[in-house]
């Protein structure tokens, strides 16, 4: 799955870059998007992420593409592969981690993705 967002000034620090933050939830929000159009049945919650490191910066105006791909499929969780790319500035990913969400039930206890 595929997103795009626009980088706006108000996502934007007092040097005049992303907040890492925001991309964060950027991402965070794509993935779980991306595991409930192929779950429909589970009710998901990130669980984590890889790793967070930040190649480069990036700036107001930027068209920032977040591509989620299902890397791996547990029991009761799902782990997405995110890549983060700013097309118009080059090919090199500006972020890269993996998500992995749990499916849960109303109590907040882990239960199958697959019933």
């Amino acid at each position: 799955m595929q997103t795009h967002h626009l980088v706006l000034p108000g996502d934007l620090n007092h040097h005049g870059f992303l907040f890492g933050g925001r991309l964060l939830a950027w991402v965070d929000e794509a993935c779980w998007i991306a595991a409930s159009l192929e779950f429909p049945q589970c009710r998901f919650v990130t669980v984590g992420m890889d790793r967070v490191e930040f190649h480069h910066g990036v700036w107001q105006g930027a068209i920032l593409t977040i591509s989620c791909t299902l890397s791996r499929e547990g029991t009761t969780s799902v782990c997405y592969a995110v890549e983060v790319r700013d097309e118009k500035a080059g090919s090199d990913p500006i972020f890269s981690t993996r998500v992995t969400l749990v499916n849960v039930d109303d109590a907040g206890r882990k239960r199958p993705v697959r019933e």
